[in-house]
């Protein structure tokens, strides 16, 4: 990793507490283990505040979260994975983007990981597509 990069990461991490740290405790503790969560699936990824939300990328967007007034939101920011799987969250709100939870009800940790590992997974093959393109 280069020294710029692993510098904004870092960066973006503070950043991301400071979000963290703003919020009541019971959405912060929710957060912060889908934050773990998400870590553990995508250990490469860097974390930043995009959109005014926390997000991991990997080096292009991956996942964000963010607390609502009435909810907490997991976006996936994939309309594709969003309905590949979309049947493992189907008793959750969700929008074609992001699925919505509160603190006393959060994601399941096994349905985290499996969106996240989707996500890197179609991170990865674009980038194979677009290296594949002629004149790259």
């Amino acid at each position: 990793m280069k020294n710029g990069s692993r510098a904004a990461g870092e960066d973006g991490s503070r950043q991301v507490d400071r979000y963290l740290g703003a919020l009541a405790p019971d959405r912060r503790a929710a957060l912060e283990k889908l934050r773990r969560t998400v870590r553990a699936a995508a250990p490469e990824a860097l974390e930043k505040i995009a959109y005014g939300m926390p997000v991991f990328y990997n080096p292009r967007m991956l996942v964000g979260f963010a607390s609502f007034k009435e909810h907490m939101t997991f976006f996936v920011m994939s309309t594709a994975v969003m309905k590949t799987l979309g049947r493992e969250f189907r008793e959750c709100t969700s929008t074609a983007g992001g699925i919505h939870f509160t603190a006393e009800n959060p994601l399941p940790v096994a349905l985290v990981k499996k969106l996240v590992k989707a996500r890197v997974q179609e991170n990865a093959e674009r980038d194979r597509r677009r290296r594949k393109r002629p004149g790259r």
